[in-house]
């Protein structure tokens, strides 16, 4: 059984395999709601001034909310930060719309943990075809009839503002609103919020499945049941993300761009970031123990 700190094995029964896709409610509603009123609202309330509120925001919310807070500090602690910095990373990535931290955590981990197998379940390898793979992921979820436990380190855990950022998360976008609506009016709110938000769900969704799916490789991992490839073409819409190859090599690495060309915006926020001495102790391959899975294939 593949090892990982916060998925641990309930008894000899856990596996990756066996489960139920089911329809999620909660999950559903959530992104109809937020499609709904970019399809319908955001034609009707269109401004250039709109546009670019939700433009930025979602640059904002992705690369240091997702990316940097959430993906990189948050589940793999590739760097570290004063704690005030964490947090503000942390609820920058709440206001994408997906989970809150618990919940990113536990997608996340769920996800990585099952791929590590030599078998998963088709849920976690974005194998059944791109339209079935979008219904599923945006509006179900998967039961389990072996999962493992989720532990979370204390550190995270014990954390009331992680705690309330989890129980409040999707009411974190109504301070957001009221904020836009005294600057912009109704448009703003539709664009920086629904047309923000159906976008980001819609292009995390994608760019999961693309990088399971299609890409190059300079990694394999050996009996592990998915691969991730290096999608170009995706690197400013992703913040670097789209190195999904080099991320399966070194999942603990704070860059992911490793190549000359391999544009990684949240590696180059990051270093500036160092430079100012906000961030340290970055972790790169070069810092990291082997690997004995980890095959090169395409230098």
């Amino acid at each position: 059984m593949s090892a990982h700190p916060r998925m641990q094995p309930a008894d000899a029964l856990t596996n990756p395999v066996e489960g139920v896709v089911y329809w999620k409610a909660s999950k559903s509603l959530w992104w109809t709601v937020m499609l709904l009123a970019t399809a319908i609202a955001a034609p009707m309330t269109f401004s250039g001034g709109a546009a670019l509120v939700a433009l930025g925001l979602t640059v904002i919310t992705l690369c240091l909310g997702h990316t940097l807070g959430m993906h990189r500090l948050l589940v793999h602690r590739s760097y570290e930060c004063p704690r005030w910095l964490e947090r503000t990373f942390v609820y920058l990535g709440v206001l994408v719309g997906i989970a809150g931290p618990f919940r990113i955590l536990y997608m996340h981990d769920i996800r990585d943990w099952a791929q590590r197998h030599p078998r998963c379940h088709a849920f976690f390898m974005h194998s059944r075809g791109w339209w079935r793979d979008f219904l599923e992921q945006q509006h179900c979820d998967l039961r389990q009839a072996h999962p493992p436990r989720f532990v979370i380190e204390p550190r995270v855990a014990d954390d009331r503002f992680y705690q309330w950022l989890q129980r409040t998360w999707r009411w974190q976008q109504l301070p957001l609103a009221l904020v836009l609506y005294a600057i912009g009016g109704l448009g703003w709110v539709v664009w920086g919020i629904g047309v923000r938000v159906c976008v980001s769900l819609t292009g995390h969704w994608l760019v999961g499945y693309l990088a399971h799916n299609q890409g190059r490789r300079t990694w394999h991992i050996e009996r592990a049941a998915v691969q991730g490839y290096n999608v170009r073409g995706f690197a400013l819409l992703t913040m670097g993300e789209n190195w999904h190859n080099n991320h399966h090599a070194y999942p603990e690495s704070a860059r992911l761009g490793l190549k000359h060309g391999e544009l990684d915006v949240g590696w180059l926020v990051l270093r500036a970031l160092q430079r100012i001495g906000l961030v340290r102790n970055l972790a790169t391959p070069e810092t990291l123990p082997p690997r004995a899975e980890r095959v090169e294939i395409n230098p």
